[in-house]
């Protein structure tokens, strides 16, 4: 059931031992506002954890600096921008898919998995809509919160450089940056910092870099391999993922990531008029217009052509071959 503002607010500050999940491959919207929210909730005397099934990539790790572990059994459980229970991961999925008490997400392709949804698809970022629901809550916001909710804002507008931006998203990082925010900071070490083994493996998946449709579609590849060779982590993927979109003339673009198990995790971007969740959705997938993802089994040749196959309908749908 879809609630308002208020009535999420209210949840929040009349429960207690509450577990605050993150979506599995952490980006920097999931950890900002679900330790952004966590902080607000033992500022008001809380028992409050986050749990997130992957390890927090390390440029992110400032947001979780002296947080308390989830070592307690949670009477109320609230999701932060998990559109679906399978973003949650194998292992939380199972445990706690079915309990999520209160879900805050800003994706409009939410299953409604929860007893009660919180949802603006208007939203740059789930962390433009924590901010209000922390003001409602009647919390003092402190600099570290604050920089934890400028994170995902910077980063899921690509330091507000997306389609997605809008007037309110701009007043939220100029009201956190006033409230202490330190964003020059932030900015250089997401966006400007490369590490060695980030930079080795940019240089390995430029070399694997395809076009497709007389170059109106694009993919980049990055295997387990790659990592190996180049000492990346999986979590530094992230990056990866806008090079195929950058490319002069490119509408649609995929960055097609080996993982362990076997299966290739696909990250679709596109630009107008093209709609990546209709796209990722084709695959069983889902996201954003802009920015959306998927999971396919097969060999990296039959998930190209799986690719392929259904990136040229939408291409022709759209009118643009």
């Amino acid at each position: 059931m879809k609630i308002a503002l208020q009535e999420a607010a209210e949840l929040l500050r009349t429960h207690d031992n509450i577990l605050i999940l993150s979506h599995a491959h952490p980006d920097g919207d999931t950890l900002g506002s679900s330790y952004a929210l966590c902080r607000a909730l033992l500022a008001l005397g809380k028992n409050a954890a986050v749990l997130c099934e992957d390890e927090i990539p390390c440029v992110f790790s400032f947001v979780a600096q002296g947080m308390p572990r989830p070592d307690f059994e949670p009477d109320y459980v609230v999701a932060v921008d998990i559109a679906t229970v399978k973003l949650m991961g194998d292992c939380v999925g199972e445990r706690f898919g079915e309990r999520v008490d209160l879900c805050i997400d800003h994706h409009y392709t939410n299953s409604m998995y929860a007893e009660k949804v919180l949802l603006d698809d208007t939203a740059a970022a789930a962390c433009e809509i924590m901010y209000r629901v922390i003001r409602e809550m009647g919390v003092e916001i402190t600099p570290i919160m604050a920089e934890c909710l400028y994170l995902g804002v910077s980063t899921d507008t690509g330091c507000f450089r997306y389609s997605n931006v809008t007037s309110n998203t701009l007043r939220t990082a100029a009201e956190l940056m006033d409230l202490g925010a330190d964003c020059a900071r932030i900015n250089r070490e997401v966006f400007e910092t490369k590490s060695r083994s980030f930079a080795a493996l940019e240089r390995l998946a430029l070399n694997s870099v395809e076009t497709y449709c007389d170059g109106l579609f694009a993919t980049v590849l990055v295997t387990q391999e790659m990592f190996r060779e180049s000492g990346a982590g999986e979590s530094e993927f992230d990056k990866i993922a806008a090079i195929p979109r950058q490319i002069e003339g490119v509408l649609v673009g995929a960055a097609i990531r080996e993982q362990k198990n076997g299966t290739y995790k696909v990250s679709v971007r596109t630009n107008p008029p093209m709609n990546a969740a209709e796209i990722c959705a084709q695959m069983n997938g889902g996201g954003h217009p802009a920015a959306a993802g998927c999971t396919l089994e097969g060999t990296i040749e039959e998930n190209r052509q799986t690719l392929l196959r259904v990136v040229e309908t939408a291409l022709r749908k759209a009118g643009k071959i």
